[in-house]
């Protein structure tokens, strides 16, 4: 899967304040420290090389020892001020505070005692810090479930139990099944309950908002062995492999769905492979993207979506028809 600009973005970040810490480190045990490739390591060196505040001449950038750096060997001779402790604005420090109250509110039951520990240590500082703008700040998280549901499913995570809930799907049907809960996952408009179902005996996600009723059981939550990166879809090799030849505006796909491969072209455009179970779903992505897609592998990817296209539009006409003639 493609990695996220803002998984990059956190990684080279960290590089710099380690490179500070550290005189002098190979690229390999670099690698390791992050957990990513030595040629990737190299890439974020690159990145950062050319980075820096406005201005942007050289010395202006964030600046390694060159010497070094040819031996294999990263040294950080100028960090442009990326190491010095953050200044934050009363507005951006409210904000902070905003966010941080929410996050307590909502999902401060289901976090251990270590983290809830450092989230109530970072509000109090932050509130502290920022004074009187902090008391005007009321803030909540607003979360679909009913609040029965949201406090028990709170619990369950915050007490490793087993929950019995009552759970609708997309297609309105009412199922009854025991969960054991793994934990929340969170996208920019819904909540997720992560858990192993035992109905099914596998992990799934449930919509917060569809659970109509939870249940905390007497039974402990067994761990399953549910993986850091559960909860994302990541389709297996028995999918068609399928390339997509897209313009620079396009990038957004490469960072929104689980594609295997990008390559960056000459004139700014790249091509990413992906792979499809659901052809449905790839001929919804191609219409998204018609306007600044330059080419498909197979070519019929692009002559099924412009079928699909012709097709809509072609539904218009008798309506089109039947209102002029009412």
């Amino acid at each position: 899967m493609a990695e996220r600009a803002s998984d990059r973005l956190l990684r080279m970040l960290g590089m710099i304040t380690y490179l500070d810490r550290h005189e002098g480190v190979p690229v390999e045990d670099i690698a390791q420290q992050f957990g990513v490739s030595a040629d990737q390591v190299l890439e974020d060196i690159d990145t950062l090389w050319v980075t820096g505040t406005p201005g942007y001449f050289p010395h202006d950038l964030i600046d390694f020892d060159a010497a070094s750096y040819e031996q294999g060997v990263v040294r950080l001779t100028e960090s442009r001020g990326m190491t010095r402790p953050l200044r934050l604005g009363t507005r951006e420090a409210v904000a902070l505070v905003a966010a941080l109250r929410a996050l307590s509110a909502s999902f401060g039951p289901a976090l251990d005692a270590e983290r809830s520990a450092v989230l109530e240590s970072a509000l109090a500082k932050l509130t502290a810090a920022t004074g009187d703008a902090a008391a005007a700040v009321d803030v909540q998280l607003g979360m679909d479930a009913s609040p029965e549901v949201a406090a028990t499913v709170a619990t369950a995570l915050r007490r490793r139990r087993r929950l019995h809930i009552r759970y609708v799907n997309a297609a309105d049907v009412s199922t009854e099944r025991d969960v054991d809960p793994a934990r929340l996952v969170t996208d920019d408009e819904r909540s997720y309950l992560l858990g192993w179902c035992l109905l099914v005996d596998d992990e799934r996600l449930f919509r917060v908002d569809r659970i109509l009723e939870a249940t905390l059981l007497d039974e402990a939550a067994q761990d399953h062995g549910i993986g850091a990166r559960s909860g994302e879809f990541a389709p297996g090799p028995e999918g068609e492999l399928v390339t997509l030849h897209l313009a620079s505006t396009a990038r957004w796909v490469a960072e929104s769905v689980p594609v295997e491969a990008v390559r960056n072209q000459p004139d700014g455009s790249f091509e990413l492979d992906l792979r499809v179970v659901r052809p449905a779903w790839l001929r919804h992505l191609v219409l998204q993207v018609a306007g600044e897609m330059l080419g498909a592998t197979p070519v019929r990817v692009g002559d099924e979506a412009a079928a699909a296209a012709r097709s809509a539009l072609a539904a218009y006409g008798p309506l089109a028809d039947a209102a002029v003639g009412g």
